[in-house]
């Protein structure tokens, strides 16, 4: 599962903030439809990110079932479950 950040007698010394992934995620789901190679994604990003952390953060979005990765490179497959939409439709916002 930690194919990308665990290698042997390595350690991972920088690890992304909230506002990083969030910036990565939002990015990759507004751009859902083709894949993107990493080395586009780091030029395309609106905040320049470290290789590293960046590959800690897309091993996160593949675990959590939001990502492929692939030859091609990275693609978006996420899509909200219908019930939570209508649940946040009538919801009240705060």
């Amino acid at each position: 599962m930690q194919k990308l950040t665990k290698k042997k007698n390595s350690f991972t010394g920088r690890y992304p903030n909230l506002n990083t992934v969030l910036m990565v995620e939002d990015y990759l789901n507004s751009h859902r439809d083709i894949p993107i190679t990493l080395a586009e994604l780091r030029t395309v990003l609106p905040r320049q990110v470290m290789n590293q952390t960046l590959k800690i953060i897309l091993e996160y979005l593949w675990a959590s079932g939001k990502i492929i990765y692939g030859p091609r490179g990275v693609q978006w497959i996420y899509q909200e479950p219908d019930h939570i939409k209508k649940m946040l439709e009538n919801s009240l916002e705060i």
